[in-house]
């Protein structure tokens, strides 16, 4: 029986955190994608991603194997304030984290940082160049994002997979590293 590692992938709303799932599981991933409505438009601010039209309401999930004896369990967060109620719940026994930022926005991330570090698990900052746009250098962003934990920052394009794949790799190396170290 291949031993479970599971990861959360967290981030502000509209990270990419469903896309990047999908871009990277070998199984159709489980998404909990709902139509945002008209009651959610005064609390789900779409300011920077205005073609948004879904949200998740509970987490997605994908997997990937990695060699015969190790599997990788990608549960996402929702990334609004009002399902932070879950995360703890999805926290319990992951290896870490990848919090997605938004470069236009990264205060957004704020948020899953400060849950991160304040539990002492260890993350990754995926910064998610949408549409390959890259204004900026991992140095600024670590600079920008003044992370108290050490933590790889990496730039990507969640819709694909060999760069959801690097920032994936960054946190497990980060990881072992911290556990070893």
């Amino acid at each position: 029986m291949p031993t479970a590692l599971k990861i959360l992938v967290a981030g502000g709303f509209g990270v990419g955190k469903t896309t990047m799932i999908g871009s990277v599981s070998e199984v159709p991933p489980l998404e909990t994608e709902e139509f945002m409505t008209q009651a959610s438009s005064e609390i789900d601010d779409l300011t920077g991603v205005p073609e948004k039209v879904t949200t998740t309401v509970a987490m997605d999930f994908g997997r990937i194997t990695l060699d015969s004896d190790h599997v990788l369990y990608l549960f996402g967060t929702p990334g609004q304030e009002r399902f932070w109620f879950m995360w703890d719940d999805l926290a319990y026994g992951t290896l870490g984290a990848v919090v997605l930022a938004d470069p236009r926005r990264l205060a957004d991330s704020f948020p899953s940082l400060d849950f991160f570090e304040q539990r002492g698990i260890p993350f990754a900052v995926g910064v998610n160049c949408f549409h390959g746009r890259r204004d900026y250098t991992a140095e600024e962003i670590t600079a920008a994002l003044d992370l108290r934990a050490p933590a790889p920052v990496i730039l990507c394009d969640v819709r694909h997979r060999d760069s959801s794949k690097s920032v994936l790799l960054a946190l497990l190396e980060s990881a072992r590293d911290l556990a070893t170290g």
